[in-house]
């Protein structure tokens, strides 16, 4: 930071200028102002995620009103129940949270550097106005960034196939469900530099999440050494399954993956996926051998004489929750020529 007095000034403006106004009101002033009672209002903003303050504390702007009324004012959350408004507002804030968490670091560094440069180019500049200029700036840019990136998304989710269903509740919908894993992660941990390991995940979300995009699919999560993914059909699914494999092989150092898929309903829930599709691929990714892809009976029988595909049956195998569960290895069938 440029001197010791900085630091207190660009949070006194960062958090003037992204809380959109001063704190003001207490919980009976945002119920009253937005029409949403205090009992409503205060269980929404812990689904969000932040802390309840006192019924007395003046901790909400003139922006927390508005996202209230905002909020409730949609008519298919008016029309759901509090479990559920509170459940979006939960997955909402988790959301937010966690891209937050990324991006603070990032935005601070920013702001850090445009006020070094202002001020190397002029010493004598008013420090509280390079700090605000400086604040205004590098938020907006990364808000339209985070817009775009947004409708680039949504546009993309509304494009898939709904089966013209249109709905607010949770709905179910057959879909592909694949997990690719590391082998040996733990183990790597262990020895690993965190800037090597830092280098590791990169390796392996970049090349999972190309080849996922690049076959017609989407990430539904990356959580540590593993990547859940989906697709509309079972070739779609199948061919970023092979794609991973082979992109994995490619980069140096990265460890052996194992992956599987399934094919069947699943329930889609707050852009994640549920139910028995979903364990079947998490199971049979765990018992798949590295660099081996495992599918189910369902994905087999979607994928049966596709000549871009081979299959080879194996042995029934007992699983955590299945007495029986069949796979079956996928190949692309230039693989066995």
């Amino acid at each position: 930071m440029v001197d010791n007095q900085m630091p207190e000034l660009v949070q006194s403006v960062v958090e003037s200028y992204l809380l959109g106004g001063e704190r003001e009101y207490n919980r009976a002033d945002v119920a009253q102002r937005s029409g949403v009672s205090s009992e409503v209002s205060k269980r929404l903003w812990s689904a969000l995620g932040f802390p309840a303050n006192p019924e007395d504390a003046r901790d909400y702007t003139e922006a927390d009103v508005a996202a209230v009324r905002d909020f409730r004012g949609l008519r298919v959350v008016s029309k759901s129940d509090i479990r559920r408004q509170s459940a979006a507002a939960r997955t909402l804030g988790q959301s937010m949270a966690r891209l937050a968490e990324w991006q603070a670091d990032l935005v601070l560094a920013e702001i850090d550097n445009r006020i070094a440069a202002a001020l190397a180019e002029d010493p004598t500049a008013d420090r509280a106005a390079i700090t605000r200029s400086a604040t205004e700036a590098t938020v907006a840019e990364m808000e339209a960034l985070q817009t775009y990136a947004w409708k680039r998304h949504l546009a993309a989710a509304l494009s898939r196939s709904f089966d013209g269903a249109v709905t607010a509740e949770d709905s179910t919908r057959p879909l592909a469900v694949g997990f690719a894993d590391m082998v040996g992660y733990t183990r790597l941990t262990r020895h690993l530099h965190p800037d090597e390991l830092s280098m590791l995940l990169e390796a392996f979300e970049s090349t999972t999440t190309a080849a996922i995009t690049e076959n017609g699919g989407w990430v539904i999560k990356n959580v540590g050494d593993e990547v859940m993914f989906a697709a509309e059909r079972a070739a779609d699914a199948a061919r970023i399954a092979i794609a991973i494999q082979e992109s994995t092989m490619m980069v140096g150092g990265t460890p052996e993956l194992r992956v599987a898929l399934a094919y069947g309903p699943v329930l889609l829930r707050f852009g994640d996926l549920y139910g028995s599709v979903v364990n079947i691929a998490s199971r049979l990714t765990g018992v798949a051998r590295p660099g081996t892809i495992l599918i189910d009976d369902a994905a087999a029988a979607e994928l049966a004489g596709d000549p871009e595909f081979d299959i080879r049956n194996l042995r029934s195998v007992r699983v955590r929750g299945f007495n029986r569960l069949r796979p079956h290895v996928l190949r692309a069938a230039a693989d066995t020529q």
